[in-house]
């Protein structure tokens, strides 16, 4: 019961994540990236025909969206 749940979260939490813009620009990454910095997968849920994936490394996080392995683009959230 418990992947459900994350992933409701995560499908209500991530909307958010890409709508916030706190007036300056942030550079996106992909999840290639964030991977080779030690980032690793959280969560994942699916947002139509792509996901939403969370990484985390430490204290830091960010939200990506994945289509493909060549389409990605992540935003950090916290």
């Amino acid at each position: 019961m418990k992947k459900p749940a994350l992933a409701a979260a995560a499908v209500f939490l991530a909307a958010p994540a890409f709508a916030q813009d706190s007036g300056e620009k942030s550079a996106s990454v992909t999840m290639g990236q964030l991977a080779s910095q030690g980032y690793e997968i959280k969560a994942a849920a699916p947002n139509g025909g792509r996901y939403v994936v969370f990484m985390q490394n430490d204290k830091s996080a960010y939200a990506c969206e994945f289509v493909n392995t060549n389409q990605t683009q992540c935003r950090q959230i916290n």
